[in-house]
Formats: structure tokens, sequence, C-alpha cells
């Protein structure tokens, strides 16, 4: 198979969601941390929440600021698509507010590679790290979404035992459209896995010299 497809794409966005998500609680476990955390819990489960009302999906329970923040909702009035929209919502929920944050607040500093094949997804990442200056200030709210990307646009593993077998079936259906949306979700789940390493690793020098 020469071509992702939309099955394959959204395990990956899952399963790297999850190792960021991992890193934040196992190695920054910081109340500053969990603070800044509960920004991209919000856009991840207002996302849930706002695909179950546009399905027509009730709501039961709509809590963020717990332990275990989460949506509990019913079946959608959607056949088949209305849960697998619902489950896959912060995706798109969180890659439109990152869209509108970089468009209207940071005024188009970056710009999205084209990430059409994935064969070159190691080139359009290298180019999308490229345009992170960290001398400007801006690169603060970069900093802070950065922490975020996992919990706002990485699917749970609940959400994907809910749509199991439609992420199952999807995973032999091709959807070039979709492709460069998902390349650029990895992209920034991965980007902030990286810079999750870097603070791990400096947090353990200052720790070891002040010892």
């Amino acid at each position: 198979m020469n071509e992702l497809t939309i099955g394959i794409i959204i395990i990956i966005i899952c399963t790297l969601g999850y190792i960021s998500n991992w890193l934040n609680w196992r190695f920054l476990n910081y109340k500053i941390n969990h603070l800044l955390y509960y920004f991209g819990t919000f856009i991840h489960e207002s996302s849930h929440a706002l695909l179950c009302i546009l399905t027509g999906a009730k709501i039961s329970e709509y809590k963020i600021f717990t332990e275990q923040p989460h949506v509990s909702y019913s079946n959608s009035k959607l056949p088949i698509i209305g849960n697998l929209l619902i489950s896959t919502a912060p995706m798109f929920g969180g890659l439109t507010l990152l869209f509108f944050i970089n468009k209207y607040f940071l005024l188009d500093t970056y710009i999205m590679p084209h990430f059409s094949d994935w064969h070159f997804f190691l080139s359009d990442f290298l180019n999308f790290i490229k345009q992170i200056d960290i001398t400007q200030w801006k690169n603060l709210i970069t900093i802070f979404l950065l922490l975020n990307i996992g919990a706002m646009i990485g699917p749970s593993w609940q959400d994907l035992k809910n749509v199991w077998i439609l992420i199952l079936i999807l995973a032999f259906i091709p959807w070039s459209f979709f492709t460069p949306l998902g390349l650029f979700a990895i992209s920034l789940i991965l980007l902030a896995i990286l810079f999750q390493v870097f603070l791990i690793i400096l947090i353990s020098i200052i720790k070891f010299f002040i010892k």
C-alpha cells in the first residue's frame, strides 16, 4: 500500500497523542503544566460536545476540571458516521483553533507546508520547524500550545474503542483530501514530543548540577 489511509493516519495520531500525554504526566508532572494542560483538555472535550450537538447525540455529562475529563453521550442520530465524527472531533476542533490563532492572533507567523505526500513528510516537517523563531515573543504562545497538542487533537483510546470497527475499515480506504490534514496533525504532535523530550533533558541537567 503506497498511500496512507484514513484509518492508519488516525491510529498514528492517537498513538503519538498518547505518548505526548504520557510524557507530560510522567516527566513534566508540575502544577503549572497541569494548569496549562486544562486548555488542551477543554478544546478536546468541547470538540466532542459540539459534534454531539451537531449530530443529534444527547450529552449526559460534560466534565473538564476533574482527574478524568470526559463527555458522556448517547448514540448519534446519524447512523455510523455520527459516532465517527464525534470520536475524531478533537483533531478537527484542535486544528481549526490553531488555524484561527495563527491567522488572527499570530498574524500568519507559521505557513503550513503542503504535506500532500507522506513520502516527503520529513522534509515538510523540517521546513515547518525552521519557521519557529525562539527570539520572538510569539514563541511563548507556540510553546504553550505545544504542551497541549497531545491532549488537544489526539483522540483518546476510549475514542478509538468507540469506533474501532470503523477505524479498521478506514485502514483500507485512502482519501487524498484527508492526507494533508492528517499529516499536519502528526507533525504537530511529533514537534510537541520533541519539545517535551528537550524539556525533560534540560530539567534533568539542571537538577544534576543543583545537587
